[in-house]
């Protein structure tokens, strides 16, 4: 009997919260891919809002999960943070001898600008790969 390995991870980091938003935005992206008995997903969110009297709030979480009946599986998540950037960036990939599956998901703000990008991939030997990609982008107002 084959044994299921799965690795999770979740990061969130905020900027100070305003009560109320005068403007708002927000992005996401998600993928998972799948071969054999491997699997790979992640996803990343982000948001940011200025209230009426000019305060800015930012958040952003991403994270990722792999497994593999019998091969190996990992996820990595990293937060960058400052007072005028986040960055996020997760990704997983799992493999079983030549079958392997992986995702990666880049999320960002910049001040008023968001984004949130993923890319996937799985392949089996011998068949074409499959990948996709999905993204999100948003902007406060001016």
């Amino acid at each position: 009997m084959k044994t299921l390995s799965v690795l999770a991870i979740l990061s969130l980091c905020a900027l100070p919260i305003s009560a109320h938003a005068d403007d708002a935005a927000t992005v996401g992206s998600a993928g998972s891919a799948a071969a054999g008995v491997t699997s790979a997903s992640t996803l990343g969110t982000a948001g940011a809002s200025t209230s009426d009297n000019g305060d800015y709030a930012a958040s952003i979480g991403s994270g990722g999960s792999a497994a593999s009946a019998g091969g190996k599986a990992k996820s990595q998540t990293k937060v960058n943070a400052n007072p005028f950037k986040l960055n996020a960036h997760s990704k997983a990939m799992a493999h079983d001898g030549g079958t392997f599956s992986k995702s990666k998901t880049k999320t960002k703000v910049k001040g008023g600008d968001l984004s949130s990008r993923t890319k996937t991939m799985s392949h089996v030997p011998g068949q074409k790969p499959v990948m996709n990609r999905t993204q999100s982008d948003a902007s406060l107002s001016q």
